[in-house]
């Protein structure tokens, strides 16, 4: 009987994670809610905990980038990722991925990318380079760098997870093993992808635009696409502010000693210090910089992180209810399946993110599975991070569309099969070795 329970349980939850992928959004949110009111009025279960500390840190992150975006911290940034991606033109497979995944951890969201595509476009086509190849594997660059930003909404909910007891692994411990392993990664994945797809002189397709003049021929004069950005001294200073509150929380993440003390004593945990800093840092954009603070709720950050936020609410709330109501039976059956076969962990993981095209949903929903089933904390650290580049194994998110958009060549692809598009072949290449050297990385400094 009680194995029935669970597998109708298995099944609200399942049920809610495909109702709220089908709405999206903040679907996602309303349908884990509903979840959570079946688990409770239905099945009798104590009412799970909701993920608050996740919540707050979501929050104040998302206020103090809003703010850096409302005073152009952001259009800053994305002018100096351009500066650093014209630079090297002739190894822009590798560079601009880089650069995209670089700026991207430093800001805690991926869309510094958007005005980054018209510039790995115009770089790569005028040095006789297939713009899919850089402009693929920069999409899918950024969605592994949340997994190493500081400051992102998926880490926000991983140090919730990770930073109590037994566990205790901090902010700093998580970057140690991802940001290596997504670099190598990166790396890994560039020789593969500048081998993908038939060179510009060679495409048959891409010799017709130019022979009817539809597209003018590769050349290396002239200035490039710049960026669709205005640069202002107020969002540079923006952009320092923030940037200085990031190196901040990594400091008191390395370094414990000097982090105020608890009601018992002991060192000040992470999640405070991160709400804190990030609470002062958007106060000295408002004093510095001035943004008008009447249009934040406008910017194209906040409206994202609260939309996160609300997803993150009632997924996370709907699996600590099932998790809770089901623990001993889930560390007996899936940890020894997970003992045996850790990489289900990354699978479960990856399939989240494609089906909820959210990195801190497929946190909360996953990882405390993976936690309860007795998974090594720096092993599913290092595999949790190379997953995430699941949110893009299907054409469907805003930046693969932007990129296939810029591309004027044609050579970048949302393909019409679902798994015949650009990006297909770079995230499972990204994923894979990124999950392998993460897996080896959390077990040798985990």
């Amino acid at each position: 009987m009680e194995a029935v329970r669970f597998i109708l349980e298995l099944l609200v939850v399942l049920g809610a994670i495909v109702m709220g992928t089908r709405s999206s959004g903040v679907g996602l949110g309303l349908w884990g809610g509903t979840g959570v009111a079946v688990l409770v009025f239905v099945f009798q279960e104590p009412v799970g905990s909701p993920p608050v500390d996740a919540l707050l840190i979501v929050l104040s992150v998302v206020l103090a980038s809003s703010m850096m975006q409302a005073a152009g911290g952001i259009d800053w940034m994305v002018s100096i990722a351009a500066k650093a991606i014209s630079r090297s033109p002739r190894q822009i497979t590798l560079v601009a991925p880089l650069v995209s995944f670089l700026f991207s951890v430093g800001a805690g969201t991926s869309n510094i990318l958007y005005p980054l595509l018209p510039v790995i476009q115009d770089v790569a086509y005028k040095n006789n380079i297939r713009p899919s190849r850089p402009l693929s594997l920069s999409v899918v660059a950024t969605g592994v760098a949340l997994a190493c930003s500081p400051v992102s909404a998926a880490m926000a909910a991983m140090v919730t997870l990770t930073d109590v007891a037994p566990y205790s692994f901090e902010l700093i411990d998580i970057i140690k093993v991802t940001f290596p392993a997504a670099v190598v990664g990166i790396v890994i994945a560039s020789f593969v992808v500048s081998r993908l797809g038939k060179d510009i002189a060679d495409d048959p397709s891409i010799q017709a635009k130019i022979a009817s003049g539809e597209l003018e021929a590769p050349k290396t004069d002239g200035p490039l696409k710049a960026a669709d950005v205005t640069v202002t001294t107020a969002g540079r200073n923006a952009a320092l502010i923030f940037f200085a509150g990031v190196i901040t929380i990594v400091v008191f993440g390395l370094a414990k000693d000097i982090r105020p003390l608890d009601g018992d004593g002991n060192p000040l945990s992470m999640t405070p210090i991160i709400e804190i800093i990030m609470f002062l840092v958007g106060t000295l954009i408002l004093m510095v910089s001035r943004p008008k603070v009447a249009e934040i709720p406008t910017m194209s950050v906040f409206k994202a992180g609260m939309v996160s936020a609300i997803a993150l609410f009632g997924l996370a709330w709907l699996t600590d209810t099932f998790l809770n109501a089901h623990q001993e039976a889930i560390a007996t059956t899936v940890g020894s399946w997970v003992a045996a076969l850790p990489w289900i962990f990354a699978i479960g993981v990856f399939l989240v993110c494609v089906l909820t095209t959210s990195q801190s949903t497929a946190t909360r929903t996953v990882v405390p599975i993976g936690l309860a089933a007795g998974i090594p904390v720096g092993l599913l650290t290092g595999m949790w991070a190379g997953a995430f580049a699941g949110i893009y194994l299907l054409p469907t998110n805003g930046s693969q569309i932007a990129a296939a958009n810029f591309d004027t060549s044609g050579s970048t692809k949302l393909g019409t099969k679902l798994v015949d598009h650009s990006f297909f072949v770079p995230t499972v290449v990204l994923a894979v070795v990124t999950i392998a050297f993460g897996a080896l990385f959390g077990i040798l400094w985990g």
